[in-house]
């Protein structure tokens, strides 16, 4: 397993970072979600913790129309730019460990040139309400290199009382430019309670 370097900027909800690496785009990026289980606790100490299965999925618009949706039943876009890493249906059960739940590479040179936003999301497929779930992250890595990956930026939700009574959310997206690519972090949970919903609201309110 190749080592990432993380020393990338820390983003906030609604700011924005180009792809770009000492002013080249960037051709292919890897995009890892982590998040942790549920933690029970008992006089500051943890006696048990509950599997949280996320399912990270990506949409992909052109003109704000829904082209392809890449998740755990479809692990890679037609196109086969974008490939996702399989499901994770535990999440950290000891804290956050530093490594990625599951990932999704974007081939950005090979990708339909009609695609013009590309948005990350997360589902709980359990039903499991976001404000019980610890943290959730999504960082973005330059893999032109693969043996060289190194961390651009990083987005750290903030689970609190904003999240209560929902079970999907929408991470952030990359948005073409006359120069590439930029990737805003949302961070903002969504009423939908699976992918068909996600990518209905989605379309409706993100692209």
């Amino acid at each position: 397993m190749n080592l990432i370097k993380r020393n990338g900027i820390n983003l906030k909800k609604g700011s924005s970072i180009s792809l770009e690496k000492k002013g080249r785009a960037l051709s292919q990026v890897r995009v890892g979600i982590n998040w942790g289980s549920i933690q029970h606790q008992l006089l500051g100490f943890t006696y048990n913790t509950t599997a949280v299965d996320l399912d990270s999925s990506v949409a992909l618009f052109s003109r704000k129309q829904l082209v392809d949706n890449v998740y755990f039943r479809k692990l890679a876009s037609t196109d086969g730019a974008v490939k996702h890493s399989g499901d994770d249906r535990v999440g950290d059960r000891n804290g956050d460990d530093g490594t990625d739940n599951e990932t999704i590479h974007v081939n950005l040179r090979t990708l339909n040139p009609a695609i013009d936003q590309v948005v990350f999301y997360l589902n709980s497929y359990a039903q499991q309400d976001f404000e019980t779930i610890p943290y959730a992250n999504i960082s973005i890595v330059d893999s032109t290199n693969p043996h060289d990956l190194e961390e651009l930026a990083s987005f750290k939700v903030a689970m609190d009382k904003t999240f209560r009574g929902y079970v999907s959310m929408v991470l952030g997206k990359f948005v073409r430019t006359p120069s590439g690519w930029d990737f805003i972090s949302v961070g903002e949970p969504i009423k939908a309670r699976n992918i068909k919903e996600c990518v209905e609201n989605i379309s409706e309110q993100y692209v």
